[in-house]
């Protein structure tokens, strides 16, 4: 009894004794080679990344080439990424060369044939302007493809289409105040009012991110706001979102013919999550709108919703039909480049300063969910259905793929 109670005294004094310390082993954190190409796609004048991000990412470690003019077309000159600590390629073969391609448009054949084998491209995917190989072309190289149009945040919703919707939203409407100006032939006047003059009318079509901004900036130039959709829920949580009352309605269409035939200005904002926009305002509906209005088909990268509309430019960004106004350009954020390129970097640097902590572009994806959604390859291997079905390929879910890492 004696010799236990001994033991139990001498296990109590060794537990007073200083212990050592556990200490924690940390990541190997991941030096990155990050390439930005000069977009080379018909007026798409963003940048993927602007000079302030990239000296964030050169100051956590990880070296970024970028091609000379990259960012010309929204005001960023070279000499603003060679002071961040960006080293300026005059070829895009020398970015090419390095282990992950970030750009705004999907690359072309010809691009990708430079990118190096077992790279990680992230880019957008635009797969209606896509060539048939495009895809196979990149399985044959077993690229890591990331399509950021896919990826999703904390809260399920898709950031970078946000804040491109956000963008065209707000521009839709600035364009529509140019086009009803005497400035641009239009019928001569202000988009809003002034006390003692009828507000200018504006219809919005969807209730989206991009219907909900152009409902912002009009309300805030003093316009009278009608707001269509098929979803009562959508158009609730605009009301919410916006916190006023505006007229709201589900889209029929003798009470949409009604309204459009006062309408000043019309936007199109109807997004669908795959396939065509469907068409919601026919050519007879147009044919009865006022001489002088204005038409903006923010849609049209879709299809339109409009049956009048056609696919226009930013060198020649309107037509008239039936004396309306129509401005049918897909691109719109890229109007405003300088922004929308800013609009990007606050998505992606934090995703390339992740990839750089967790040591990898697969350990990221492993552990962030938001951005693993928008993978569409992962080392030549298809991982999406919706791709597998359109090209008549076999696919692999990127869940499984992420359970052997």
């Amino acid at each position: 009894m004696s010799a236990s109670k001994g033991l139990l005294a001498t296990l109590a004094k060794g537990a007073l004794l200083p212990q050592e310390e556990m200490l924690e082993v940390g990541r190997k954190k991941g030096k990155l080679y990050i390439g930005i190409p000069r977009e080379i796609s018909f007026q798409e004048n963003r940048v993927a990344l602007v000079p302030d991000a990239v000296a964030l990412l050169v100051n956590d470690g990880h070296q970024v080439v970028v091609e000379t003019n990259a960012g010309k077309s929204a005001n960023f000159q070279d000499h603003d990424y060679s002071e961040a600590g960006a080293q300026i390629a005059n070829s895009p073969q020398e970015v090419y060369k390095a282990d992950l391609i970030l750009k705004v448009a999907p690359p072309s054949l010809e691009e990708i044939g430079m990118m190096q084998p077992r790279s990680t491209l992230l880019s957008s995917l635009q797969l209606t302007v896509q060539p048939e190989n495009f895809v196979r072309e990149l399985i044959a190289k077993r690229i890591t493809a990331i399509a950021f149009d896919w990826i999703k945040d904390e809260d399920g919703i898709f950031p970078v289409i946000r804040s491109m919707g956000e963008i065209a939203g707000g521009t839709s409407i600035l364009i529509a105040a140019e086009y009803l100006s005497n400035a641009n032939n239009g019928q001569g006047s202000i988009l809003g009012g002034i006390s003692g003059i009828s507000p200018t009318e504006v219809v919005i079509l969807g209730a989206g991110t991009v219907g909900e901004f152009a409902t912002r900036a009009a309300l805030g130039l003093g316009a009278s706001v009608k707001v269509f959709d098929n979803s009562v829920y959508r158009l609730r949580r605009m009301q919410s979102a916006i916190g006023t009352r505006v007229f709201t309605s589900i889209i029929q269409p003798r009470v949409l013919a009604k309204h459009l035939k006062t309408a000043d200005v019309v936007i199109g904002a109807i997004r669908v999550p795959q396939g065509r926009t469907p068409c919601v305002v026919s050519e007879e509906m147009v044919s009865e709108m006022k001489v002088g209005s204005v038409i903006v088909d923010v849609s049209i990268d879709q299809g339109g919703c409009f049956e009048t509309s056609d696919v226009t430019n930013h060198t020649k960004p309107v037509f008239r039909k039936h004396g309306v106004i129509h401005y049918c350009v897909p691109n719109i954020a890229s109007r405003v480049a300088r922004t929308a390129s800013y609009a990007f970097s606050t998505i992606f640097a934090p995703i390339l300063l992740n990839i750089g902590e967790e040591g990898g572009v697969d350990k990221m994806l492993k552990n962030n969910m938001g951005v693993r959604y928008g993978v569409y390859l992962y080392y030549g291997t298809l991982t999406n259905k919706y791709l597998a079905d359109t090209f008549k390929l076999s696919y692999t879910d990127i869940d499984l793929l992420m359970a052997a890492i």
